[in-house]
């Protein structure tokens, strides 16, 4: 048994896996690093067959209120063009998405306080009460743990919430001082602890990251046990302090993605729209090492061509052929196809 099999059985059988294997791992070269792809990429075909659950990302506000290093939607950056969507609005992308054949609406926004709790449980209700059988994302950041609470009875089923980094010290690099490490990780608990199919997630190759931390990410996940983890690069916002930073590299995102894949072969596991950003055929490498979700962009065109995260985001226009529409043919070109369930985490699956 050659060495990187080894490995992955003896992490897949224990969920345990030293610092010393997961560097072997992460310094594969590009032919070795095929291995893991494959060992993870099974378990995806075990679990989920050669189908990819959809989300229809929904884009609400390029408001925020937060001032993250990293962001083009950081506060500060007054050449960021500000909007949102109204309520109406919102519901009208929704049955848009529904009428596509899409069962997951993930409602995606800065931290904007427009949307305070009472709003947010009306637009909760009416999708709700119109689609039933679709399941609600928010991935709308820190919010006070009784809105957390008062959203899942309402109605949400899923919430993510990257953390970053679990290293309080490197989190503290991204971030100002008015943001808590503290604080974000406790929301993510609370979340899980509350019933919402909870996500985690961070960024590969952000400014001062290294192994270390990186496999401290891995082992938070290991304990957390969330239903999804968002996993992508960083990729620079020429607005933001970090602009002349190099982005994170494709190869690490995918051998994360598989690592990840094997802590927990059930996972929600998207291919990140920021995969399709910095690699043409980025979304489909990762699903070749792994993953099981695509989030297609099927928001309104004044939100996709303003909320601008990093630097040449896919997906901007709605003709853009990253758009749902897209996606069929490029699945078939890896020999995947569009599923057609919700695609709830299953752990009995």
């Amino acid at each position: 048994m050659n060495k990187i099999k080894d490995i992955c059985e003896k992490f897949y059988k224990s969920k345990k896996i030293s610092f010393e294997d997961f560097k072997f791992l992460m310094d594969l070269n590009e032919k070795d690093a095929e291995e893991l792809y494959s060992f993870a990429r099974k378990l995806a075909v075990k679990n989920f067959g050669k189908e990819i659950y959809i989300r229809g990302l929904i884009e609400i506000s390029t408001y925020c209120k937060n001032n993250c290093y990293y962001c083009g939607l950081r506060n500060a950056n007054k050449n960021a063009k500000r909007v949102r969507l109204s309520k109406d609005e919102i519901l009208e992308l929704a049955e848009h998405s529904v009428n596509l054949g899409i069962k997951t609406i993930v409602m995606q926004g800065g931290e904007d306080d427009f949307y305070y709790l009472e709003y947010l449980k009306e637009i909760l209700r009416e999708i709700k009460e119109k689609f039933k059988d679709v399941a609600i994302t928010l991935s709308l950041g820190e919010r006070d743990f009784k809105d957390f609470e008062v959203l899942k009875n309402i109605g949400a089923d899923r919430y993510l919430l990257r953390h970053e980094t679990f290293s309080k010290s490197h989190y503290e690099r991204l971030h100002p001082s008015s943001m808590s490490f503290e604080n974000r990780i406790n929301s993510i608990y609370k979340l899980k602890e509350l019933g919402f199919q909870t996500g985690c997630g961070m960024m590969i190759g952000s400014p001062f990251q290294n192994m270390r931390n990186l496999y401290d990410d891995l082992n938070f996940i290991l304990k957390l046990k969330p239903q999804m983890v968002g996993i992508g690069p960083f990729i620079p916002q020429h607005d933001t302090p970090f602009r002349d930073f190099e982005r994170g590299k494709l190869e690490d995102v995918l051998k994360i993605l598989s690592i990840v894949r094997i802590a927990d072969e059930k996972l929600l596991l998207p291919a990140t729209t920021a995969l399709g950003s910095i690699d043409d055929f980025g979304r489909e490498k990762g699903i070749l090492a792994g993953a099981n979700v695509l989030m297609p962009n099927v928001g309104a065109e004044k939100l996709r061509k303003n909320y601008k995260l990093y630097d040449n985001k896919i997906g901007t226009q709605v003709e853009n052929s990253d758009d749902f529409k897209g996606l069929e043919e490029k699945l078939n070109k890896i020999f995947y196809k569009i599923s057609s369930e919700r695609g709830d985490y299953n752990k009995e699956r």
